[in-house]
């Protein structure tokens, strides 16, 4: 079905992808893991016969007996491509239900079916929403039913259950391996590769670092095992006894009376399912969306909701959105955008405020020659980095992150974490993921349908969650594997 023979991609003083091979069976699942920049997308746009602009590529790639180039894509219909970013793929000025109709009329399939397979509501209030109305989850899951719909033999899928709460994710695993499909799919999902993949390719660097069917139960080198037992060292918290942060009675069209606080210096975990009001909340609270009902109070002092907040309370209160690469100006280096916070929040003068800009990227990891480039020649990593430096320039005292690791490979994940928990800030970490948050969170509040189901000390909640959709959200115990 694919056959990728010595492909090399490069571009003017850099190789992205260098001498990779492997064959993939019809039917079967083919799983590409590594680290962020280590080349699993351009990897799998060159399936599509998509390359960077500017690139050279070399060797021989072949989808269901068609030779693919740079000039020459797979037959129509061929092959589907859920991209990690789906945001870049739906088109803002159109409603979900009028794209759906028009690739089901296509294709000649069923739109209703494709949106049970991809676990989204069928009524036609939700088929009447645009796509930036949805969460990020359900973005990934309107794609999945765009591939659906186009009924292909091969299926490419970049981070496929990024933002997918632990039930949805294993639901969306369960579509993707439909009968008679070629799968080929880059995660950093781990425990899904293990699930769906019989072959695994590990790259590093643009290249083959290692390949097998148990690679990631019995890693044989370096790179693979630390990409197995990548874990966070969790810095102590902080905490002082009062809250720094108050939200009561919190209502929205989608939030029910929501409550809750948050000490200063404290790391709050807010989980849940896709869809279940996270994000709305952490908007609420960053003063990016009005509410209807009750307040958000800082330092006892009751914040304004969207639109009418000052800059100094602006600046105090930041969040960091899910989708890092989608809030950066494609024109613009990413160092003249972080430095803009310190430049309208705190009145810097400009050059003052670039050379914080860079002081606050290097200490994130990100070099001068990183911090000049245009958002788009960032990997993942490198662009929540970048937008967590860029909320890091306001001096917040309360920050919140929102989905800050979907879609990092477990370095870059643990290095993440790592950097959030030495912050000398309250912060406040929306995640669809339980067992993560727990790691470094000292409370955990679960929502769901809106409302504030459970909330504890992040241990009680893991170990002995009260509510059903809590202990769905746990999940199977993790146990140790060898390496």
């Amino acid at each position: 079905m694919i056959e990728v023979d010595r492909l090399t991609v490069s571009v003017p003083g850099r190789i992205l992808v260098d001498d990779v091979s492997f064959t993939l069976p019809a039917a079967q699942t083919l799983a590409l893991v590594g680290a962020s920049g280590s080349g699993k997308t351009t990897t799998a746009l060159a399936l599509l016969g998509e390359h960077p602009a500017g690139a050279r590529v070399t060797g021989r790639i072949t989808v269901a007996g068609h030779r693919v180039t740079p000039g020459r894509p797979p037959a129509p219909g061929t092959v589907g491509f859920i991209p990690q970013h789906p945001s870049a793929v739906l088109n803002p000025v159109l409603r979900i239900g009028t794209v759906l109709r028009q690739i089901a009329a296509r294709h000649g399939t069923s739109v209703p079916d494709a949106l049970r397979r991809a676990r989204l509501p069928e009524e036609r209030s939700f088929l009447r929403r645009f796509p930036h109305q949805l969460s990020g989850g359900q973005q990934q899951r309107l794609v999945l039913a765009h591939t659906l719909l186009a009924g292909p033999s091969v299926i490419v899928a970049d981070e496929p259950t990024t933002g997918q709460d632990a039930i949805t994710r294993a639901e969306v695993a369960a579509e993707l391996v439909s009968p008679g499909v070629a799968v080929v799919l880059l995660s950093h999902d781990l425990d899904l590769v293990r699930e769906l993949a019989g072959q695994v390719v590990v790259l590093k660097d643009g290249r083959v670092a290692e390949s097998g069917p148990a690679v990631l139960d019995t890693p044989r080198g370096a790179y693979a095992k630390a990409l197995v037992g990548a874990r966070p060292h969790v810095a102590a918290t902080r905490m002082e006894p009062h809250p720094i942060l108050t939200v009561a009675d919190l209502g929205t069209e989608v939030l029910r009376g929501v409550s809750l606080g948050v000490a200063r210096g404290e790391r709050l975990a807010v989980v849940g399912r896709s869809g279940s009001g996270k994000t709305t909340l952490a908007r609420c609270v960053a003063g990016l969306r009005a509410w209807t009902s009750g307040s958000v109070r800082l330092d006892g002092r009751p914040l304004p909701p969207s639109g009418r907040r000052s800059r100094a309370d602006l600046a105090r209160v930041q969040y960091v959105p899910q989708d890092a690469r989608a809030s950066f100006d494609p024109r613009r280096a990413v160092v003249e955008q972080v430095a803009r916070t310190a430049v309208r929040l705190r009145g810097s003068t400009p050059p003052a405020a670039r050379e914080d800009a860079f002081a606050t990227m290097a200490s994130l990891g990100l070099s001068r020659e990183l911090a000049r480039r245009l958002p788009g020649r960032l990997s993942g990593g490198e662009s929540q980095r970048a937008a967590l430096a860029r909320a890091l320039l306001a001096r917040p005292d309360v920050l919140i992150c929102d989905e800050i690791t979907s879609g990092l490979d477990p370095i870059t994940e643990a290095e993440v974490l790592d950097l959030l928990t030495e912050l000398d800030v309250t912060l406040i970490l929306i995640s669809h993921d339980l067992p993560m948050a727990a790691r470094i969170a000292d409370r955990i509040a679960v929502v769901h349908e809106g409302s504030l189901i459970e909330h504890g000390p992040a241990d009680q909640v893991l170990r002995t969650p009260s509510h059903p959709v809590t202990r769905a959200l746990v999940g199977p115990a993790e146990e140790p594997r060898p390496f």
